[in-house]
């Protein structure tokens, strides 16, 4: 905005419905932003704490004052005691930034907490893959333990933040695909109330549906161009080729009922078999819904990749059909409209990245806020399940945003998911 449109004014003049610009980082006052709409004394009070004597506001923001005459009754109140508070020497406000700040540095925290717990899954995953032929036994105990673990985490946890992961496993991104299935379904599974048992088959047959591309030759995996009828036709084979495999390694009938029926479709349109409806298998249809959208975040062709946002609205909006209404709507509550990884822009015009969601208040996720004064490292989480002032107004392509917000948000290539079911995140995120 041009500085010419703002206007300075004393402290002592600030009334309610004034929009103020203040100069001054996030971390150095107590409010979720920089500039906002005055709508409590107590915002007027705190201003004054900072020891600022004059402010800057926008008259076109601000609510229309010019007729309003100070008086006593609402001219704004001495400021407390800078004693005031729990700690000696602190006042109210700096001990609001010094709360705001920690909670900053523990959300940093949680995040790498989990990014580990993340890469050391994928590690895992990358090596049942390898030893499944050479090890079969231990391979499969390998991922029957992984997957209790995974499922005993999710499904007792009070509350389930599912957070984006960033891109530090160059060439591993073969296994993201599988644990983003898996996490995607044992979520469901656990909005749906799924029991113990039939949640750790359903993330055993999740993390191993995809066995039989193994069977398939590169040539057609990683083809650019569309593949033939011949080559489409034998790639659908890797259902059979996966359940083959599961039978050798001794695998559930459910599990390995969702290696053959992954990517059979609601609507009759999917394969091997065009199965329709209830003829699939109740957890293949969770599968199902879970493969499909992350191959629509993470296609073969990373320029055909939709966000997060696109991928669930495309599905719920235009392919409907294909999947168990049910299981759908159970997906789009867990993520919300704006799942981790979604850029958005802000009612009061500010871009931030969507990092982490709640699944039991899935429409306040947390966002990591843009701001050109602030080092990335630094940048302000929001959550927005704390926030009455504004809310998320719509979702934005990332070839939408300038270059420098792009890179200082760092939007993911690749869109992975992990979860985090610790008390601690969950105390911090009261």
């Amino acid at each position: 905005m041009n500085q010419g449109d703002l206007q300075e004014i004393s402290i002592a003049q600030l009334r309610l419905g004034h929009y103020v610009e203040l100069d001054l980082k996030w971390f150095e006052h107590p409010f979720a932003f920089s500039h906002f709409k005055l709508k409590s004394r107590e915002q007027i009070d705190s201003l004054r704490e900072l020891g600022l004597h004059t402010v800057r506001i926008n008259p076109r923001l601000s609510d229309d004052l010019e007729k309003r005459v100070p008086s006593a009754a609402t001219a704004p109140q001495p400021a407390p005691p800078a004693m005031a508070g729990n700690e000696p020497g602190l006042s109210p406000v700096m001990q609001a930034k010094r709360v705001l700040i920690e909670q900053m540095k523990a959300r940093r925290e949680d995040a790498q907490r989990v990014e580990n717990a993340f890469v050391n899954s994928v590690k895992v995953i990358r090596d049942i893959e390898k030893d499944l032929y050479r090890r079969p036994q231990e391979t499969v105990q390998q991922a029957t333990q992984l997957i209790k673990q995974i499922a005993d985490s999710i499904l007792n946890a009070p509350e389930l933040a599912i957070q984006v992961m960033g891109d530090k496993l160059g060439g591993e991104e073969q296994y993201f695909h599988s644990l983003n299935v898996t996490v995607l379904s044992i979520m469901m599974a656990r909005d749906l109330k799924l029991p113990i048992e039939l949640a750790g088959m359903l993330g055993v047959g999740a993390l191993l549906h995809d066995i039989g591309r193994k069977e398939v030759p590169d040539k057609i995996l990683l083809k650019t161009e569309p593949l033939t009828q011949a080559e489409r036709n034998f790639y659908e084979r890797h259902c059979q080729f996966g359940v083959d495999i599961a039978q050798r390694l001794n695998l559930a009938p459910a599990a390995i009922g969702i290696i053959r029926e992954h990517h059979e479709l609601f609507d009759g349109s999917g394969f091997p078999a065009g199965l329709k409806g209830e003829a699939i298998a109740p957890l293949a249809r969770i599968v199902v819904i879970a493969n499909y959208y992350d191959e629509l975040c993470n296609p073969l062709h990373l320029a055909d990749a939709l966000t997060p946002h696109e991928a669930l609205s495309l599905m719920f909006a235009k392919l409907r059909s294909k999947f168990d209404p049910r299981i759908l709507q159970t997906l789009i509550r867990c993520l919300g409209v704006y799942p981790p990884g979604t850029i958005v822009q802000l009612s009061n015009g500010a871009i931030g990245l969507v990092v982490t969601v709640n699944t039991r208040k899935p429409m306040k996720p947390a966002i990591v806020v843009f701001d050109a004064a602030i080092p990335k490292e630094e940048a302000m989480v929001l959550d927005m399940d704390h926030e009455t002032e504004f809310n998320i107004a719509k979702a934005i392509r990332p070839n939408q945003v300038p270059r420098d917000v792009y890179n200082y948000l760092s939007p993911r290539k690749r869109i992975s998911y992990y979860f985090d079911a610790s008390t601690a995140q969950r105390e911090v995120d009261k």
